[in-house]
């Protein structure tokens, strides 16, 4: 019986991998780059070891990687136009007023100089300063699965005022220097703007603590959950007097009733369970949204607390607060999955449109593994509600 059930389930994984060639086909002008790019999806998805290009026309066929280097290279097509048609793939499967936007960044280790963007900078993958380059992404995750659908190289000021520097690697005249919380709030306000079905924006404190980013989400009645430092200096009026605080001292006031256990999704060992406080910081909105300061700590550690600023409607409840939370690990584990099964890291093109290039291809191998998971989960909730009509859900 369960292999019956099972055999139901299964999609056929080659008629998608061709719908997807099929999906992001215009935005390759010739059919030799719509081929040389479905060869180089072909390869990512193979057991390859390195998704280089000497490994990628190998597993191709091809006598020499000139191919797939020009496909990255010298051949003439938009990344960005790619990457659009990635994300409405991703959007169309994963979409659900329910789904959250994600941002986060990771780096990318290199040797040299001369790839664009490299610096001696911090990097969080590597979790300390190294020769690299930074990618700021964004995800969408539904309870259908998750997928990364944008991401811009992050160009530091050296090489931003650097015109040789950026003629060899083709940077754009209209890219200028700009933060990593300023290119997440262009990356999202865009992503909004196109009608992205999202509940919330979670982001880390390198973007929670970002003035300009709130208010971006908060003129826009957009609910967020995002991280911020326990020191994050907070300036509240009490009895028309001016106070300044901080997260960490706002909730070490709070009593043992303000705490409750709430699950932040799941873990790989069930449901990551936490306890949660939150305290309302300034007034109800005319349109009806209230912030919080949100504190999560941990049920074994109770010295260990991270805290958020959360910005949602009046009757959001303090449970929906912690389960958006738990969700900024979607991004993480899009950016394992990709770097470890697809070669997100291996990007060997030094030019500014070869990087987009290499990560919108990735991108679109990523998201169709995202299209099958979903397949799965759809299939298996159709049949988990056939047989128990009770759970009053429809897919």
């Amino acid at each position: 019986m369960a292999g019956s059930v099972w055999r139901e389930t299964l999609v056929d994984w080659r008629k998608s991998l061709e719908e997807l060639k099929s999906f992001v086909a215009p935005a390759f002008r010739r059919i030799e780059q719509r081929r040389t790019a479905g060869a180089f999806i072909d390869g990512l998805l193979s057991g390859a070891e390195r998704k280089t290009g000497w490994m990628l026309s190998e597993e191709a066929g091809f006598d020499k990687p000139y191919r797939i280097q020009s496909l990255l290279g010298r051949s003439s097509w938009s990344a960005d136009a790619l990457c659009d048609l990635v994300r409405k793939y991703a959007v169309d499967i994963l979409g659900d007023p329910e789904g959250v936007l994600v941002v986060d960044e990771t780096g990318f280790l290199k040797k040299g100089e001369h790839s664009v963007g490299v610096a001696r900078q911090y990097s969080g993958t590597a979790g300390r300063v190294e020769n690299c380059q930074i990618g700021v992404f964004a995800a969408y995750a539904s309870r259908w699965g998750h997928a990364l659908i944008d991401r811009q190289l992050y160009l530091p000021k050296a090489w931003a005022e650097d015109p040789d520097r950026r003629a060899k690697a083709h940077v754009p005249q209209e890219v200028g220097f700009a933060t990593k919380p300023q290119m997440a709030r262009a990356m999202v306000s865009r992503l909004l703007d196109e009608g992205v079905p999202c509940a919330f924006v979670l982001a880390d404190a390198v973007y929670g603590s970002d003035s300009g980013f709130r208010r971006m989400l908060e003129q826009r009645g957009q609910s967020y959950v995002l991280a911020v430092k326990s020191t994050h200096t907070l300036r509240l009026v009490e009895d028309d007097h001016l106070i300044q605080t901080d997260p960490a001292t706002l909730t070490g006031e709070l009593g043992p009733e303000a705490w409750r256990p709430l699950a932040a999704g799941e873990g790989a060992k069930g449901p990551r369970l936490y306890e949660w406080a939150r305290l309302p910081i300034g007034k109800q909105t005319k349109d009806g949204f209230i912030k919080w300061v949100l504190a999560r700590r941990s049920r074994h550690d109770r010295a260990s607390i991270a805290y958020y600023f959360a910005y949602a409607p009046a009757n959001t409840t303090l449970a929906e607060l912690a389960a958006a939370a738990g969700l900024r690990w979607t991004i993480e584990e899009c950016f394992l999955r990709a770097k470890d099964d697809l070669g997100l890291d291996h990007c060997e093109a030094r030019s500014w449109h070869g990087w987009h290039r290499h990560m919108s291809l990735v991108m679109a191998t990523a998201a169709f593994l995202a299209k099958l998971s979903a397949d799965q989960r759809r299939n298996a909730f159709g049949k988990v509600n056939k047989t128990s009509p009770a759970t009053g859900r429809s897919a």
